[in-house]
């Protein structure tokens, strides 16, 4: 069973979106400091009822952002 949740943020046109790689969680914050936030909550909620081992992940799962990086400034 893994031990981690993996989810990809990016920023849309108005907002930052984390999305899970394994799991259907979708969520989105004016901020990443507010994402983060809706993350943990969000997928609290999403965890809450489920039976866990249906996506194969542990109790207390640890979280992994990947954060993609757009429009680089090159020197």
């Amino acid at each position: 069973m893994r031990k981690v949740i993996q989810f990809s943020i990016y920023k849309g046109d108005l907002y930052y979106i984390a999305e899970g790689f394994n799991i259907p969680v979708v969520t989105q914050g004016k901020t990443l400091d507010e994402l983060i936030n809706n993350l943990k909550e969000s997928l609290k909620l999403f965890l809450e009822d489920e039976d866990l081992s249906k996506y194969d992940i542990q109790t207390n799962p640890a979280i992994i952002a990947n954060i993609e990086l757009n429009n680089l400034i090159y020197a």
